[in-house]
């Protein structure tokens, strides 16, 4: 195992002229002013060690976990100089609204009794205390996608009134990447789930399932198990938001789905073929009978929101996200049931703290940037990216007005690399600040090697993008530095395996964290020369987001 020391710096060049000549990302700038900076590791491991602690309990929004979570991230921020954002406060409040599901659930499909967890998860983001469905007609919609610009609608003549979608995971580039329309093995936001129940709810339907399948959904059943069930956020919508809503959502096992389709006569795998290639609905000539209770309750909780004024072009905003929750307890799991998130995300969040501070510290020292830069430890994204959404939707700084988003989301703990990842790399102009970056120390930027797992969907940056905000989120890479470093990473991947959304998340004294502060630099690095010029990056065509906001 590669040694480990109680201190590590890395020293950065970072960009304090406050030069204003205009230029595009793709020009070679050299800063005509270069400060070193540092990061200390021992201070970030402190706090990626105390969020992750027993006693924040998991962080799950609107509980003690999230007020010790607060109050700790907002002492930090105070000491480094940084003002709250809101009204003066570093809390921004996010209206939001639990929604818990009885364990005891009665669920017939096609006449097979179900077990909950075991077979099926189901939940309703409804103000209902009792969710009863009766003999609901069952229909199989492929993809669940209405696409018209691929010439794609599973939907297409269907009346979902009163029916309940069986949906596939991820999109159809997955299983059929030779064909011309969407992405290939990359995902598109159709291939979200977050998009499936909308659409279905767009449809009508009274309800939408999704068939999970580990390899395209790129996550176990033990994921959906462990985040699908207790209670489930959501923001707070109007009642005629919360009326066009599906009544009831959820996650069926592939088993259960191959003995549905058998029930019904079909093959799933012949439909799964099928529905990759065009789109499909069948009617499976079944039906489905649910029957829990459901209780929802109201509390605010809260995104953490501090800024570092700019010097000269202060209305112009830099952004740094980093999601502070995890999932919090489950009081049915014997022995650990903390979900401590330490990786995912205290990691982040610790990783937006260490970087204020370098910032803060150079404003200090007359250094400033001449945008101000703005840090958002967002509450929610583990429940469907509830407090970056609200910001975007309620911004304190203008949209307009906001040039960039940098996302941290659980950074690298396997040690330096010699390569740097890019989440859906080839999305916009900002992207060059990261290769320049990288560059300089002496790493190769590439795309992430599981494109199929959607990865630019499922985190804050995303909240963003749609709004056409050029929004990064990266770190890490796949080839280890050394020997050395490849043998530690071998290891600390067997002991992290299964750990996503699971107890085992927990902190390690033993993490190689060196590659982690290697990406803090890239970052940081991105930020300082954005955040000293006049340019405004945009995407590139292709993207999705080009007519947001293109770029040059």
């Amino acid at each position: 195992m590669k040694r480990l020391f109680p201190f590590c710096a890395i020293a950065l060049l970072s960009a304090c002229n406050g030069d204003d000549a205009k230029h595009t990302a793709t020009d070679d700038i050299i800063p005509a002013k270069v400060t070193a900076v540092t990061f200390d590791e021992q201070r970030f491991r402190t706090d990626i060690e105390t969020l992750s602690s027993d006693k924040f309990e998991g962080r799950a929004p609107t509980t003690q976990g999230e007020k010790l979570t607060l109050e700790y991230l907002s002492a930090a921020f105070t000491q480094m100089g940084l003002k709250g954002a809101y009204k003066g406060s570093f809390l921004q409040p996010v209206p939001m609204v639990s929604y818990t599901a009885s364990e005891q659930q009665q669920v017939t499909l096609a006449g097979m009794d179900l077990q909950y967890r075991k077979n099926i998860v189901l939940s309703s983001r409804h103000d209902s205390s009792q969710v009863s469905i009766k003999d609901a007609p069952l229909v199989f919609v492929g993809y669940g996608i209405n696409a018209p610009e691929y010439d794609w609608n599973d939907y297409q003549d269907l009346n979902m009134k009163g029916k309940i979608a069986i949906i596939l995971v991820n999109d159809p580039g997955f299983a059929h990447p030779e064909g011309a329309k969407f992405n290939g093995k990359a995902m598109t936001y159709y291939g979200r789930w977050s998009y499936k129940f909308e659409e279905a709810s767009r449809q009508g339907a009274l309800g939408a399932i999704i068939i999970h399948d580990t390899e395209p959904a790129s996550y176990p059943w033990s994921v959906v198990e462990n985040s699908w069930t207790g209670a489930q956020q959501d923001l707070v919508q109007s009642k005629a938001e919360q009326d066009q809503r599906i009544q009831v959502e959820g996650w069926l096992t592939l088993n259960s789905a191959t003995a549905l389709f058998d029930k019904a006569g079909l093959s799933l795998t012949s439909l799964m073929d099928r529905a990759a290639t065009n789109s499909l609905n069948v009617d499976l000539a079944q039906t489905a009978s649910i029957e829990f209770a459901n209780k929802a309750e109201y509390a605010d909780s809260y995104n953490v929101v501090a800024t570092l004024a700019g010097s000269k072009q202060a209305d112009e905003q830099i952004l740094f996200t980093a999601h502070w929750d995890h999932i919090g307890t489950d009081d049915t799991k014997d022995g650990d049931q903390i979900y401590n998130g330490a990786l995912d995300n205290a990691t982040g969040t610790a990783g937006i703290l260490e970087i204020a501070r370098q910032f803060a510290q150079q404003a200090k020292q007359g250094h400033g940037l001449a945008r101000s830069l703005t840090f958002i430890a967002t509450t929610g994204e583990e429940q469907g990216l509830l407090g970056s959404r609200y910001y975007a939707a309620n911004p304190i700084y203008p949209i307009d007005k906001t040039v960039a988003v940098f996302n941290l989301d659980s950074t690298n703990i396997y040690g330096k690399t010699k390569d740097y990842t890019i989440v859906g790399k080839g999305q916009s102009e900002l992207e060059n600040y990261l290769d320049r970056a990288v560059a300089q120390q002496n790493r190769t930027s590439q795309g992430e090697l599981n494109p199929a797992s959607g990865g630019f969907f499922r985190s804050d940056h995303f909240s963003f993008a749609k709004l056409g905000v050029p929004a990064v989120f990266a770190g890490g890479g796949n080839e280890p530095l050394d020997e050395a470093t490849a043998q530690y990473k071998t290891a600390m991947l067997v002991k992290m395996k299964g750990c996503y959304h699971n107890v085992c998340d927990h902190y390690r004294p033993e993490w190689d964290l060196s590659g982690s502060l290697q990406d803090l630099g890239v970052y940081y690095q991105a930020a300082a020369e954005l955040g000293n010029n006049q340019d405004w990056p945009g995407y590139f065509a292709g993207s999705e987001f080009n007519q947001l906001r293109p770029a040059d």
